[in-house]
This record gives structure tokens, sequence and C-alpha cells, in this order.
């Protein structure tokens, strides 16, 4: 591929290898609609199955397709960033490998960016397949996300949407470790505009965000968007301090006036517990902020590639011309 390229796709991928082969499928037929030059940009994320290697094997024979195998596991976020850092196109795409997000959405966002938007991004209305545990907690943290920021982060958004060159230029101007994608697309600002779709069930593998995963991607997009939880400790223990100022003025005036025995000792020790849980919670959440801190103060890159694959013309394999042909 050369720099006349009109759109890049980033396709991020972690042990992929189930669906992989029909996520190129059903996304290069959709960008051979589009009929301008694009690029397919998978970011192999440190897979341990043969993702890379299919993908690999797709790029001898297709121009179309660049691999950037990256030397470990560095996240999804950073993914995305990788394949931002390599994309050539007027307009980037990002889309999972997992095909929930259809792909047939791409060529609606083109037709509204080409209208004057520089960032089109799809809105959920339905999450279909998914736990209700799972789409609680999502609707939880987009609105306590809302709720903690300064900045309008839209709620029910993933990572599927079409940025301008523009728009990705300035995305690759901000150097933070712990990044949130789409809280950074929000930031940057331009014209903006929301697609509605319903999300598919994942076609196959497994979730590549368990919740150890989505609390550290939840607390990267609070922290890094928003120090309200900073003030509200601060608030809190005001508050807390004054409530055991005013209790301990209670004791002193029934030992000094009064005959009554103070009582309630076990209830005094149960409430010291709980200001010392407070402490240590308000101490974990400056915690995270100053880990943060750590983190870019250490000045390491955010991801290492391996190797670049691309566009080396060798004979397509006939059973996915089979393949392709039979799905036009």
């Amino acid at each position: 591929m050369n720099s006349n390229v009109r759109y890049s796709v980033i396709i991020p991928m972690y042990n992929e290898e189930e669906v992989i082969q029909e996520t190129y499928r059903r996304i290069k037929k959709v960008m051979d609609r589009a009929e301008e030059p694009y690029e397919l940009i998978f970011v192999n994320d440190g897979s341990a199955d043969n993702s890379a290697q299919m993908i690999e094997e797709y790029s001898c024979w297709d121009e179309s397709v660049k691999l950037i195998d990256l030397s470990r596991n560095f996240g999804h976020q950073i993914a995305i960033t990788a394949g931002m850092d390599y994309a050539l196109g007027d307009a980037v795409i990002i889309i999972d490998a997992d095909l929930q997000d259809p792909p047939e959405l791409i060529l609606q966002m083109i037709e509204e960016w080409k209208s004057g938007y520089e960032v089109v991004y799809a809105k959920r209305v339905k999450r279909n397949g998914e736990t209700f545990f799972k789409k609680w907690t999502a609707s939880l943290f987009y609105r306590v996300l809302a709720y903690s920021t300064d900045i309008n982060i839209p709620v029910d958004t993933g990572d599927f949407r079409l940025i301008d060159r523009k728009v990705c230029d300035e995305l690759k101007r901000l150097p933070e470790k712990n990044r949130f994608v789409r809280g950074l697309v929000s930031w940057v600002g331009f014209r903006q505009k929301a697609i509605e779709y319903e999300r598919d069930e994942r076609l196959a593998g497994e979730t590549k965000y368990p919740l150890k995963r989505m609390i550290k991607l939840s607390l990267d997009g609070i922290t890094s968007f928003s120090y309200k939880p900073l003030k509200l400790a601060g608030f809190l223990g005001a508050l807390l301090s004054a409530s055991g100022f005013l209790y301990l003025l209670y004791v002193l005036y029934l030992a000094i006036f009064t005959d009554s025995a103070v009582k309630g000792w076990a209830s005094v020790i149960g409430i010291t517990l709980t200001f010392n849980g407070f402490i240590l919670l308000m101490l974990g959440i400056l915690g995270e902020y100053v880990g943060r801190i750590y983190d870019e103060s250490k000045g390491r890159p955010l991801y290492i590639v391996q190797e670049v694959f691309q566009g080396k013309k060798k004979p397509q394999p006939v059973g996915l011309q089979t393949a392709q042909y039979e799905s036009k």
C-alpha cells in the first residue's frame, strides 16, 4: 500500500483464531463495496494462538492487509493506539475482531464522514448475548463516568467508530500510558455524530474483557478524565471528621454533666473500624492516581512492535478463493 489510502480499518486481536477468517471476509467484503483504496490493519496483541500466522498468510497475497505484530500483550487500548500510529488513510475505522460490532455499519459511517462529521461513533441500543451483570455494570460505568467528567463522553459506546485523519493525528500527540481511547476521542472535540445499532453476540471464542479487565478500563476512564473521586474523598473525610467530633462532645457532656455511664463501646469500636476502612479506601483512590503518575514518569514506549507484515504478492490459497467467491 502507499500513502494514497482512503480508509484504514484497525482490527485489534487477541486469541481470535476461531473467528478471524470470518472477520477478514466480512470486513473485506464491506470495504470492497466502498470502491476506494483501503488497508486492513490487524494488530496482534500478543496472541498465543494462530491468529497472527493466519493474518500473516493473508498479507502475503492481499496487498490491503497489514499485520502489526506486537512483542507481547500490551492491552486492547494500546493495540488500537498502535494501529492508529501505522494508519495511512484519510479516515480511520476502529472495529474489534469478535464481530459483535457489525462491519456493515462502516458504510453508513463513511456516508456521515463524507457529509462533514469528523467522528462517527456507534451507540449500542441493545446488547445481545451478554449477561445481566455485564449489561448492568457497563451501564453503571458509563453513567458514573458521565457524572465524573467535565467532557461529554457518550454513554453506551465502545471503540467502534470512524475518525478523520486530523482527529487521528491529534490522538497520536497524546502520550499518556493508561489510555481510554473513546474518552480521548471525545476530549479532542471536532464534529461528532452517533449511529445507533444492536450489538451482536460474539461469533466464537471467549470475551477478552473479563471482570478484572473491565475494572481496570473503568479506572483508566475515570482517573484519566476526572479528579472528582479525590474531591469526594475530601468531602466525605470532612463529613466523617465532623461527625466524630460531635460524638466526642456528646461523650464529654455525658461524662461531665450527668451521672449516666457512657454505654455502647461496641458501637464505638464499629465506628472506629468504619473510619479506618474509609481511610484505607481513600488511600486506595489516591494510590490509583499516584500509580498513573508513576507510569507516566517512567517514559517507556506504549508498545513494542516485533514485526510488520504487508503485501508480499504471493498466490492466494485456492481454499480461501473459493470461500470468498461463495460469500459474494
